[in-house]
Formats: structure tokens, sequence, C-alpha cells
């Protein structure tokens, strides 16, 4: 769990050491939205928007810090907490279930 007031600078920091084929995965505290982002390139990203919106983007590492904060105020405006799980070699574009049953 990161706070959201850092989480830009944790997850720009997170994405710059990920391996290659690599994904995390951002969701809300209730674990009902995710944006999960996969290392696809040396400088390229895919990134896919599950929740309010559901989006793919596929965007270098210059561009990252633009759309993170507006997916970030986008899918979880009034959360506090975020969670952060490192996938490994995952697909981005598979729906992960995370909730606890």
């Amino acid at each position: 769990m990161i706070d959201k007031a850092t989480a830009l600078q944790t997850v720009l920091r997170k994405l710059k050491k990920l391996p290659m084929e690599h994904a995390i995965d951002l969701r809300t505290y209730k674990r009902n939205r995710s944006v999960v982002i996969k290392r696809i390139g040396e400088d390229e990203f895919n990134v896919v928007e599950n929740g309010f919106f559901e989006e793919r983007f596929l965007v270098s590492l210059t561009k990252m810090k633009k759309l993170l904060k507006i997916l970030l105020k986008k899918e979880f405006p009034r959360s506090t907490k975020i969670r952060l799980y490192d996938l490994g070699p995952a697909e981005a574009d598979l729906h992960i279930k995370r909730k606890k049953i």
C-alpha cells in the first residue's frame, strides 16, 4: 500500500527498474478498479485501464508521468491509499482477480 500523494513518484521509480515483459498492477483499496502497466520495449509500456473506463494506451516513459496523473485522478478520485502489486512476467490485458473470497 502506498499513499496517493507519493504514488506518482513511486510508480515512475518502479517502472524505470521494471524488467522486460514484467507488469505492475495499481488497485484501489477495495480492489474493484485497476491500472496495469507492462513493459513491452526498452522505452515502451502497455497501460490497461479497467474501472470507471476501460482503455488501452501505448506510451513511452517520458509521457508516462502525464498519463499516470490523469489515470490516478480518473480511477482513484477519493482514494488515499493505493495497492501496488508486482505481477512478474504477466499479460497486461488479463483480468486478474485480487479480491479476497
